[in-house]
């Protein structure tokens, strides 16, 4: 028990000084938090609490973006007070962080927020810049500049490159990191050691449709834009004016809707904007249409330049939705053939036009088959699409997919860097470092194997996309770490033999993609479209004038730009639908009321209207009968009229009974096919009447009495000839000479006159007969 006792007591007093030094400890980390002790401030700045991020950095830019050993660093952005306290005694200063060697890893940078130990050490020397007192919600600029041999660096890659701001707030009296933004650095201060990796980028030059089908009513044709939109995009400082205007001096393959050409070479000479009611006002582009599309031929003159198929139609949409509508992969090939023509004509270049472009570089198998089918057999695939299920390195872009095709894989990561929101300096600086720090780890995969790189940026990129895009290439201008390549080079590059060469399955296809994509309805819409197309050219006697521009319509309704607007795309078909259905029916039968016959026999006339500029012909009209066995209708009759006249049509009829009588009147063509709307109206035949049967035949009593008269009057004439010749004649009497007076005293009768035909009447009705109209 002693024993017992005694431990007790040593733990007790143990226990005792234990709780009095942790009460200690404890009430200094309270004075430190409150302030009311201060320890030595440490040379090192501490990171800000919770990983928060109090001061936003903006590193709006970074030049060169790729610099060289003697190169000077400037580094300029914002930073931002986002917290609640005034910022006070703050700087900027640089870090350099570790050097990155995954691709993956480039990713994630600038989504990191808060500092910490990786960010590493401010560089010393004078490259820190002092900040103003920072009130909340203010910003203010900074500008860095550092020699790159300062930073040291070391071997040649890709480093984290960061601005902090560091200072103190009221609550908290200490200096320290308060915010921090971070970019890449690729770093290849000399030329590389080992093969370049050759670079192809496409410059793509596309646009939304602008034009339809209407135009007005002269013999120019003058185009109907449905608004003026475009000539803003063409001027200077819009988006198509930049993007020629970045491209010219840029290493890249030009990639072109010759659609846009089109519309553009329209829009230099007259043209109307559509207007409510029909009140359609002059379009005011036509200067800054001729100077952009000079501006384009100086721009691809030394380029290479590939055509997509006129109109962009989407290849996808066309393999999902659109292959088991009849004809709608013959619109493809159209599409390809016109692109050729409408790119040597307007810009003097002869394109390539053997490449498809699906959205976004997805493919699966039928996407192949119908990009193929109108003669493109290299088709511009993405590496999120085909990928390589365990590569440790990018290979070359080209792949032979079998059946002599050829599919150019983009790389995905580097093709993709510019899509977003790039507006905002920051985004647009770092979207740019990305990219070369991209380059760059690429050609560190393989450096001794020469390698084709392909980037296919989005589709319709927007300025500040486009300006960002520009910088990122102008700044491997100097070809440390890449040299430049056309597509069609990099197509014929020789592919890597461990590269994935099969083409996923149709399971595989985004689903975010296919619901963007046109319905099979807009396909049904666009072949009724060209049906009624078919049926109407046949009449025209200058068809180019109605073929160009409705064919032009019907590929622009599948372009790619209707993605994601189907309500666009829907009321573009309507529209130029309904523009063919007008036109159609300037071609029409004239209404007729009903019509009275009296006879047997009539003419019955029926009005044909063209109402078009140009004649027609290759049509027939037919009349016919509901009851043939009442009322008998002639054959059909030939209709050509030439434009803005009128036809009238005769057809001969005979009344078999009495009666009304249904007639159809309808046009056809020479191939048999019905055109437009049938006419119908009523025949009535009227009975013959006892009067005009009395009528009739006392005319022809009369007729046979005046014969007879004139048979007997010549018969006795010839016997007193015969009698005073003293000849015998035929008859028995002397059929001697003429001459001489009759022996009855009268006197001779002079012969009746030769009747007087005339010409044949052309009047619709003969005599004794009534047409009613």
């Amino acid at each position: 028990m002693a024993e017992a006792a005694e431990f007790q007591g040593t733990t007790s007093a143990a226990a005792c000084r234990w709780a009095r030094h942790t009460t200690a400890m404890l009430l200094l980390g309270v004075l430190l938090l409150v302030g009311l002790v201060q320890l030595p401030a440490a040379p090192a700045a501490h990171a800000a609490p919770g990983g928060s991020q109090p001061v936003g950095v903006s590193i709006d830019t970074l030049t060169p973006v790729a610099p060289a050993q003697n190169d000077t660093l400037t580094i300029s952005g914002t930073v931002t007070n986002n917290s609640d306290s005034t910022v006070t005694g703050a700087h900027v200063g640089l870090r350099v962080g570790p050097q990155i060697d995954s691709r993956t890893d480039i990713d994630e940078i600038g989504d990191r927020s808060g500092f910490s130990g990786s960010d590493g050490s401010e560089v010393g020397g004078n490259h820190t810049q002092k900040i103003d007192k920072l009130p909340p919600g203010v910003s203010r600029d900074f500008s860095l500049s550092v020699p790159a041999k300062d930073l040291n660096l070391g071997k040649d890659g890709v480093y984290q490159l960061g601005v902090s701001l560091s200072g103190q707030s009221a609550d908290q009296p200490y200096e320290r990191v308060l915010g921090i933004g971070r970019t890449l650095l690729p770093w290849q201060p000399s030329g590389v050691e080992g093969k370049k990796t050759q670079l192809t980028v496409l410059w793509p030059l596309t646009s939304t449709t602008h034009l339809t089908a209407r135009t007005e009513s002269d013999q120019q044709q003058t185009p109907v834009f449905p608004d003026d939109d475009l000539a803003a995009e063409l001027a200077p400082g819009g988006r198509l004016h930049q993007i020629v205007a970045l491209g010219k001096n840029l290493p890249v393959t030009w990639v072109i809707d010759p659609d846009l050409l089109a519309t553009v070479e329209a829009m230099t000479k007259s043209y109307r904007i559509s207007g409510p009611a029909g009140k359609n006002t002059p379009g005011k582009g036509q200067a800054v249409a001729k100077q952009w599309l000079s501006q384009l031929q100086s721009a691809v003159a030394n380029h290479q330049v590939v055509a997509l198929p006129f109109g962009d139609p989407d290849i996808a949409s066309l393999a999902h939705r659109g292959r088991d509508v009849p004809g709608s992969l013959s619109h493809l090939q159209s599409a390809t053939e016109l692109a050729s023509t409408t790119v040597d004509t307007i810009l003097g270049v002869k394109p390539r036009t053997d490449f498809a472009w699906p959205v976004d570089g997805a493919v699966d198998p039928s996407i192949i088959d119908v990009a193929t089918s109108a003669g493109a057999h290299n088709v511009i695939a993405r590496s999120d699409s085909l990928r390589e299920p365990r590569a440790s390195y990018t290979p070359t872009a080209a792949r032979q997919i079998g059946s002599g095709n050829t599919a150019i894989v983009a790389d995905a990561r580097m093709s993709t860097a510019f899509e977003g929101d790039l507006i905002r300096a920051g985004e647009s600086s770092l979207a740019v470092q990305r990219f070369l720090a991209q380059s760059l780890l690429v050609n560190r995969q393989a450096p001794d194997d020469e390698r084709s790189i392909v980037v296919a940026p989005q589709r319709m990129p927007t300025t500040s996309q486009a300006q960002a895009l520009a910088a990122a290439v102008g700044g491997l201008s100097d070809g440390r770490w890449t040299k430049p390549l056309d597509l069609g080079d990099a197509a014929r590059a020789k592919p890597d033999p461990a590269a994935n060469q099969q083409v996923p399955g149709p399971g595989s296809y985004p689903g975010s993609l296919r619901k963007q994509e046109l319905s099979t309805e807009a396909f049904q819409d666009i072949q009724k479209t060209q049906e009624t197309l078919d049926s109407f050219k046949v009449i025209l006697t200058s068809q180019d004038r109605v073929v160009t521009p409705f064919g032009s319509a019907i590929m622009r309704a599948m372009s790619t730009s209707w993605r994601g607007d189907p309500r666009g795309a829907a009321d573009f078909r309507n529209a130029v639908q309904s523009y063919l259905y007008q036109l159609k029916r300037q071609v029409q039968l004239f209404p007729k009321s009903d019509t009275t016959l009296s006879g047997r026999s009539a003419t019955i006339p029926v009005t044909v209207r063209n109402g078009l500029l140009q004649g027609i012909g290759g049509l027939r009209l037919v009349l016919e009968s509901h009851q043939p066995n009442r009322l008998k209708v002639d054959d059909s009759q030939p209709v050509k009229i030439d434009g803005g006249h009128s036809q009238t049509v005769k057809f001969e009829t005979r009344a078999n009974a009495n009666g009304p009588v249904k007639l159809t009147a309808r046009l056809y063509t020479d191939d048999g096919q019905p055109y437009g709307d049938p006419m119908t109206f009523t025949v009535h035949v009227e009975s013959i009447t006892p009067m005009v049967l009395t009528v009739i035949a006392g005319g022809v009593l009369l007729l046979v009495l005046a014969g007879l008269r004139i048979y007997i009057q010549r018969k006795r004439s010839a016997a007193r000839g015969s009698a005073e010749g003293g000849q015998e004649g035929p008859d028995g009497t002397d059929g001697g000479g003429s001459g001489g007076s009759p022996d009855d005293g009268r006197p001779e009768q002079p012969e009746d006159p030769t009747p007087d035909t005339g010409s044949e009447s052309t009047d619709p009705s003969g005599s004794g007969e009534k047409v009613d109209r």
